[in-house]
């Protein structure tokens, strides 16, 4: 199934989509899809597709998990199937995903006389921003046998950092949570040689920023941290004018709830109390990302035991620490148990350490590894099944 695989994934590569609606994968999974027996069903809301195999023997259900959408990066590898649309590349490796994901459905549908349950293939938009994710479950995607499922695994692609052919993952946190603090300070704008005849906001806004920095060194365990970056911040129009309002915005990073919903009180008393010490006023609200991606111990025991049984001994290793980055797969995680493992895709004769890393305009994955991710898909699924049928 390799070169399939490959042309696949090449020809999803050279026509990324961005966000929910992917009108385009949608209809080239629908198509490598086609004639297997799969029960197969769209989202309302968004371009995602639903196909469940129902195994010959009775049993319970598994979830696998794919996304599919791109990113708005404007590509420079200079591959001969690199994208075709400007400012949209599919720099995350999901080209893969999608490509290993019907490949598993293609193996498992041939062997559905041997399968003791049931699989759902969830074929997922809107990853990279728009939570596709949390919509799919709202739209039910874990009912879709009318049996929830009882694990769910998804794997990511990496073309940098981690060396080709190896798998890392580790129990607990795998993920970051990722939410958005935006902060208004509001003060009287007036005059810049006049200061004390205004309420000058930028020096609250500049504390403001310094505090928060020094409020998760200070207030968060240094094992249970949480990342706070300020990535905009804007103020006034010319040098002489002091502004009626300052306003930033930053990511913040936890791996844990307790630390997410901690850093989520807190923050806001930091800025609007800093605010009042000054005389001004100051508005902070967080807006939700993702979650926490959690891996379930028992569920990533399992799926390192497949690989090693699968692909062999040294093609597994514990990751030492989460990644700070963030995955929508978490709302699947929340609700089911499972697994969430890494993959090393870098191409060959490349240092993993210097390459690209994911989300980069010069990213690539080498499709020799399609055939590793379709089998260990599928293969999670088939084991898995027979683990809950003799239970």
């Amino acid at each position: 199934m390799a070169a399939e695989l490959t042309d696949l994934r090449r020809a999803i590569h050279a026509e990324p989509e961005i966000g929910l609606d992917l009108p385009r994968t949608q209809r080239r999974v629908l198509d490598a899809l086609a004639g297997l027996p799969l029960e197969i069903s769209l989202g309302t809301s968004l371009s995602s597709v639903t196909a469940v195999l129902r195994g010959a023997k009775p049993g319970k259900t598994v979830l696998l998990r794919a996304d599919m959408d791109a990113l708005p990066v404007t590509e420079r590898t200079g591959l001969p199937f690199a994208s075709g649309i400007d400012g949209a590349m599919h720099a995350c490796g999901h080209d893969l995903h999608t490509a290993m994901l019907c490949g598993a459905a293609t193996l498992l549908s041939a062997h559905a006389d041997d399968l003791a349950g049931n699989v759902i293939f969830m074929f997922q938009p809107g990853e990279e921003g728009p939570g596709g994710g949390r919509i799919m479950v709202s739209e039910g995607v874990l009912d879709a046998t009318g049996d929830r499922p009882v694990a769910a695994y998804a794997l990511h692609v990496a073309s940098a950092l981690l060396p080709y052919g190896l798998l890392a993952s580790r129990p607990g946190t795998i993920m970051a949570a990722a939410d958005t603090l935006h902060v208004t300070v509001r003060g009287r704008g007036g005059h810049g040689s006049q200061p004390h005849r205004a309420a000058d906001p930028v020096p609250a806004a500049c504390e403001i920023v310094l505090a928060l920095q020094t409020m998760v060194t200070r207030r968060f365990d240094v094992f249970d941290p949480v990342v706070l970056t300020v990535g905009t911040f804007h103020a006034g129009t010319a040098d002489n004018v002091i502004p009626d309002e300052a306003n930033f915005v930053a990511t913040v990073r936890s791996f844990s709830p307790s630390a997410r919903a901690a850093v989520q009180e807190a923050a806001p008393r930091v800025a609007q109390q800093i605010a009042a010490a000054h005389g001004l006023t100051a508005t902070a609200e967080f807006r939700d990302g993702y979650p926490v991606t959690i891996n379930d111990a028992a569920e990533l025991a399992f799926a390192e035991q497949t690989v090693t049984d699968l692909l062999g001994d040294g093609r597994y290793l514990t990751a030492p620490d989460p990644l700070t980055g963030s995955e929508d797969f978490s709302y699947v995680l929340e609700e089911v148990p499972g697994a969430f493992l890494m993959l090393g895709a870098c191409t060959p004769g490349t240092d993993p350490f210097a390459a690209p890393f994911n989300h980069s305009a010069e990213a690539v994955f080498d499709d020799a590894i399609l055939p590793d991710g379709t089998a260990l898909y599928a293969e999670l699924a088939l084991q898995r099944l027979a683990q809950a049928a003799e239970a």
